[in-house]
């Protein structure tokens, strides 16, 4: 039996894989032009950390948020979110390119994206509570014949830990909210196991579209009990039903591609008429390349190898019984 030393040892190690296991956005590209996200492992122990269009959060242990906590705020934006000081500028109809720093293998599940409108008064200052938002992209399952699948999650690590979304070409323009979302499932086969990581970015989407979508309060998206939040990926063939409310018409299917960088530019604190164009607009990046190899943004060389205990790893923050009771749970990986 192992002894508490060992235990204690043990546990520490699963800790601080569970850290550096998970990852966030590091930057958003619209049109060549680079934004900075907020940093969570960072910019809360900066003494005037700088303005930036992505929400603020307390994940500073790069976590999640549980199905327990879907009623509460924290699955809006992520925990304790607070509004971005500023926002990028994006025409209806561009695609906005989504960066993160890493993201585990053993984490397969979907990758979600929605819009919510600020209104007047803009992201900076909404209650994001009032937030009502749409979904302008999904991709779950891609292959489900044999467990546990291969995953949205799976593609977006193979295209240099990135997602394309595009913004809906008849979009009314205004102030939104951007939430992008991956569910990670590999703990999902129990209640409470579904892990929520949440991301938001403040956007003034300029056009002449009309359309404005009716939304959903983001307290109301999901349920501890859907199909796709409880569920088990490891009994083959997998099947799996994306989770939240249905796309909106308009909505368009992304090829997954990488986005070059030509420039990099602050967040916007007042309103513009239209979006930066590369460099023209911006003050110039000190190197040109593509958003995978950003220096602000280059994702570890492994993912595996940042996780030396793949689907366990999590188990710290997120205590189940042993054995984890799935039919046919993979052993652990070395």
């Amino acid at each position: 039996m192992p002894s508490y030393t060992s235990k204690s040892l043990l546990s520490a190690l699963m800790g601080a894989a569970s850290v550096a296991a998970h990852g966030h956005v590091t930057n958003i590209v619209i049109n060549g032009v680079s934004y900075q996200n907020f940093d969570p492992t960072s910019f809360p122990y900066m003494q005037n950390p700088p303005t930036v269009v992505g929400w603020t959060a307390s994940n500073t242990d790069n976590g999640f948020v549980a199905p327990d906590a879907f009623a509460s705020g924290d699955i809006i934006c992520h925990r304790d979110a607070t509004n971005a000081g500023g926002h990028a500028v994006v025409a209806a109809g561009d695609k906005v390119f989504i960066q993160w720093d890493t993201w585990p293998e053993s984490h397969h599940g979907p990758v979600l994206d929605y819009l919510a409108s600020c209104g007047d008064a803009g992201c900076e200052k909404v209650d994001k509570n009032t937030l009502e938002f749409f979904k302008i992209g999904e991709a779950g399952l891609i292959d489900g014949s044999s467990a546990p699948g291969k995953w949205a999650s799976d593609q977006l690590i193979e295209n240099n830990n990135s997602w394309m979304v595009q913004i809906p070409a008849n979009l009314a323009p205004g102030n939104y909210v951007l939430r992008h979302e991956i569910i990670a499932l590999h703990s999902a086969g129990q209640a409470n196991g579904a892990q929520n990581y949440p991301q938001c970015f403040n956007l003034q989407v300029t056009g002449s579209g009309t359309d404005k979508p009716a939304g959903v309060l983001g307290t109301k998206l999901y349920t501890p009990t859907d199909a796709g939040i409880l569920a088990n990926i490891y009994t083959s063939p997998v099947q799996y039903e994306i989770p939240g409310p249905a796309l909106i018409s308009g909505a368009s299917a992304v090829e997954q591609s990488s986005s070059a960088i030509t420039a990099s530019a602050s967040a916007e604190t007042g309103s513009a008429t239209a979006p930066p164009a590369g460099s023209a607009t911006a003050a110039p990046a000190t190197t040109t390349t593509t958003a995978g190899s950003d220096a602000s943004a280059t994702p570890s060389s492994s993912s595996s190898s940042a996780h030396p205990f793949g689907y366990y790893h999590c188990r710290r923050q997120h205590p189940a019984p042993d054995p984890v009771p799935w039919p046919e749970a993979p052993p652990p990986r070395p």
